[in-house]
């Protein structure tokens, strides 16, 4: 699984690196990193409620 980070889309609110600090990267103003991030399979499940409690849907998943 991949997730994919908008950061166009991203307001900085970091709910997902609050959810997964490890999986997710922020700048110095606390805005997401952008390009791919690749998950473990046994992370997926925290990824993914990570990306749901984007409000501006800058996280999106892919399958790989």
């Amino acid at each position: 699984m991949i997730v994919k980070a908008d950061r166009d889309k991203c307001a900085g609110h970091a709910r997902c690196w609050v959810l997964a600090p490890n999986l997710f990267e922020l700048d110095d103003e606390g805005y997401i990193l952008p390009g791919d991030i690749p998950i473990p399979p046994e992370q997926e499940q925290l990824a993914g409620r990570a990306v749901r409690a984007c409000p501006e849907r800058a996280l999106q998943i892919v399958k790989d």
